[in-house]
């Protein structure tokens, strides 16, 4: 895994101790990330940092990564997985390629000296590196086709600044931390626009995408994208094709030097993951090791509502036993859910405020339980946007509605993301038209197949907003919950192979038995529990325990006591003051999520003293 950090500047020499200083300073941002091992490599007008995570061949893997030939030397920091590696090796080998480790880091370094750039095309993996190529010099940074792993960039007057979070770019001077309208309008939409990084001067690189650095400028090549194709396979066919993918994928996803687990909620997908790992892994004698969130009390004293109809824990024991895994529960009572310590911590590995509470708290709390027993887990996320699982893929107002479909009930589920903004700064952000501009640019490239019905073609652009834009939002948070302990998660669903097939099956296939994920549901039938292949889709679980909000409470009136801070250039003071007042037990959903994006908000503000341009 790990994380990379660099700057490349082609008008000074970066090999004088202050800049040298600061490389090391923007590569310990990334501690984290790799706490096995750090590693910078200089060059004139380059640097390197790296935190390794040790996966694959630990004693082998060290980076930066360099490679001398007789134009100039080419040094890598890599951060992910290329689960194709062997196969790589072997026909790098074959080409005269000599290694000197195991590791797939060697393998990526050799690819590029084979094949350039258009290595990316090759890699199956999630990944996101930097080369320097002092043959020409010419930095070459590259991101997986899904953006399962980070990566951002900050174009300078002479160069650029990169790293695998934020937190790296704005420990050089050269960056300023600075959010602007365009800024907050990110981090008040869940609409994740393609390349946008909120913080005013920095990018994402875009998954899919090159983007190379010379003394000539910055170019971007995109590599993948997700492509309209015809689907030929019928019912049965596809659902084969499906499954024969799902082993491959998990099969190369188990590989590791380290001990691996899977994240189990008892929903299909990560059944589905586990019961296909444990399978695997029978057959050399291994067990799977398994483990689950759940929250004090919330079993017993479950209350369905119109998102989560039933409780995680029956269905995760259910699976648990059918797969004969190594289980343990993950028990979370308010006190750590609320925890300010632990709120701190996950925006210092976001960089930035999302506001989603108990569900990004809880999120951490599990991984960092889960890194005391395993160094990589599996995961089912991502399912529900390749197949289809959500409630807004079978509403028909969702369906029909000209804008990002999970937002068409957001509000009713989750209340307003912006509720809790004064109106002078929700008028200054105009975020209906920030929306609808982001929605038309998002559907506008999307293809249509001759003869596709207006029906199929509505539900291909869902399928297709999902895949591009929402899944990019629960990859990015993932990663951070889980690389701030030092835990690789991997994501078989984002395996690009699957992507494609599965969107260009038409929705009357992926849907064929009336309910979400069907095409999933009975490539995996006979794994599953019956109890978890008849369970309808339940959302990440959030804690209906009324302490957490008393908690909350009390946060905000700690914070209402301090009527200078900065966080009230954004929010309305007396909006906070009626909900830090209001009978606990009786707090709306919306008025929980104001509380938690009010405190995420003031401890950001603390944490990053960013300059706010609200002009």
């Amino acid at each position: 895994m790990c994380g990379i950090a660099g700057w490349v500047s082609f008008d000074r020499d970066l090999r004088a101790a202050a800049d040298m200083a600061t490389l090391d300073a923007m590569t310990e941002t990334m501690a984290c990330r790799g706490p096995d091992d750090r590693g910078t490599w200089t060059a004139e007008h380059a640097g390197l940092g790296h935190r390794r995570l040790a996966i694959i061949d630990l004693p082998g893997g060290r980076q930066p990564m360099t490679v001398g030939t007789p134009e100039g030397d080419v040094a890598l920091v890599y951060s992910g997985e290329a689960y194709n590696f062997t196969e790589l090796r072997t026909e790098l080998t074959a080409r005269g390629h000599r290694f000197l480790t195991d590791s797939d880091t060697e393998v990526v370094l050799h690819g590029y000296l084979e094949w350039g750039e258009s290595l990316a095309e090759r890699l199956n993996g999630m990944y996101a590196f930097a080369l320097w190529d002092g043959r020409h010099d010419k930095l070459v940074m590259i991101r997986d086709r899904m953006g399962v792993k980070p990566f951002y960039y900050w174009p300078t007057a002479d160069g650029v600044l990169f790293g695998s979070e934020p937190k790296a770019i704005l420990a050089n001077p050269l960056a300023r931390p600075r959010v602007t309208l365009d800024g907050l309008r990110e981090l008040f939409t869940l609409v994740k626009t393609p390349g946008h990084a909120v913080w005013d001067g920095m990018y994402e690189v875009q998954p899919g995408t090159v983007v190379t650095v010379d003394r000539g400028g910055l170019r971007r090549h995109v590599y993948w994208r997700l492509e309209t194709r015809p689907h030929t396979d019928d019912q049965d066919t596809s659902v084969a094709r499906v499954r024969t993918l799902l082993d491959d994928i998990v099969r190369r996803q188990l590989v590791s030097d380290v001990p691996r687990c899977v994240l189990l909620s008892g929903g299909l997908d990560s059944s589905a993951v586990t019961l296909l790992a444990a399978q695997q892994l029978a057959r050399s004698g291994e067990k799977v090791r398994t483990f689950a969130v759940d929250f004090v009390g919330r079993t017993e004293n479950f209350v369905a509502d119109e998102l989560r109809t039933t409780p995680d824990t029956p269905f995760v024991h259910d699976v648990a036993r059918e797969a004969g895994t190594i289980h343990r529960d993950i028990v979370l009572d308010p006190d750590a859910l609320a925890d300010p310590e632990v709120r701190a911590r996950m925006i210092r590995a976001r960089d930035i405020p999302m506001g989603l509470g108990d569900m990004d708290a809880s999120l951490y709390l599990l991984f960092r339980a889960i890194r005391e027993h395993s160094t990589v887990a599996l995961s089912g996320e991502s399912a529900d946007e390749v197949f289809g699982g959500y409630l807004q893929f079978f509403d028909e107002e969702a369906r029909k509605a000209d804008t990002f479909p999970w937002l068409v009930r957001f509000a009713e589920h989750f209340g307003e993301d912006a509720g809790m903004l004064r109106d002078d700064v929700n008028q200054a952000l105009g975020l209906r038209a920030y929306i609808r501009d982001s929605y038309d640019s998002a559907v506008a490239g999307i293809e249509r197949l001759t003869g596709e019905s207006d029906f199929e073609y509505r539900m291909r652009k869902i399928c297709h907003l999902h895949l591009t834009r929402f899944v990019r939002i629960l990859l990015d948070r993932k990663d951070r919950a889980s690389m701030a302990v030092g835990l690789e998660v991997r994501v078989p669903f984002c395996d690009h192979r699957l992507v494609e097939y599965v969107y260009n099956t038409p929705w009357a296939l992926k849907s064929f038995d009336g309910r979400e994920k069907s095409l999933l549901r009975e490539a995996t039938a006979d794994l599953l529990p019956r109890s978890v292949y008849e369970r309808t889709k339940s959302p990440y679980p959030s804690t209906q325990d009324p302490k957490y909000a008393v908690a909350l409470q009390e946060h905000a009136r700690d914070l209402l006591a301090r009527p200078d801070h900065r966080v009230f250039d954004l929010i309305d003071r007396d909006r906070l003051q009626r909900v830090a007042e209001h009978d606990a037990p009786g707090i709306t959903s919306a008025s929980r999520r104001g509380l938690e994006r009010t405190l995420d908000l003031a401890m950001w503000l603390d944490m990053y003293e960013p300059e706010m341009d609200l002009g």
